[in-house]
């Protein structure tokens, strides 16, 4: 099988095993040709050459380590509503009207960040007003925090093999 299975995605593992990015088969096989990396998983196939064959890398690992700078995840009402699944941290509910509240208030020294935002509806963002939630009795799920790089990665990409998600910390 040649063709398009060479631009199949192929998900790149630093040496340490975290994700560093997502690649095509064509270029995994050149890493593994040269020698700088190894396969850690492949697709059921392999890609055939006059002289040799290789198993297809659905994930491929880096012999040397790569020291990356990972990109921030802008604050934004839309990423904080992703990060909480669009359900409101107060209630449960997936109502379509979601909105952002802020955990502190900002008259009590509250502001725009990602451990002071949350997904609300709108009953719950009314009901709880310009208190936190002890005053106004109401308790969070979960508490609002930072997502890691992962989000970004899984909300970016659509996973071709189930084996990703353990390496994506997803499974």
């Amino acid at each position: 099988m040649v063709g398009p299975s060479l631009n199949r995605a192929c998900l790149v593992l630093n040496q340490n095993y975290e994700p560093l990015s997502i690649t095509n088969i064509k270029r995994a096989i050149c890493l593994i040709y040269l020698g700088k990396a190894e396969i850690v998983e492949s697709y059921s196939y392999g890609v055939h050459t006059i002289s040799s064959s290789i198993t297809a890398p659905s994930i491929l690992r880096l012999l040397h380590f790569i020291q990356i700078r990972r990109p921030n995840l802008p604050l934004t009402k839309r990423n904080i509503l992703k990060r909480d699944n669009y359900t409101c941290q107060y209630c449960g509910s997936k109502d379509s009207q979601m909105t952002t509240d802020h955990v502190i208030p900002r008259r009590l020294g509250g502001g725009d960040s990602w451990d002071n935002l949350v997904c609300a509806c709108a009953k719950c963002n009314n009901k709880k007003g310009n208190r936190t939630p002890e005053q106004a009795e109401m308790k969070l799920i979960q508490p609002p925090r930072h997502p890691h790089f992962f989000f970004i990665v899984h909300n970016l990409i659509t996973i071709p093999d189930e084996r990703w998600k353990q390496y994506l910390f997803l499974g």
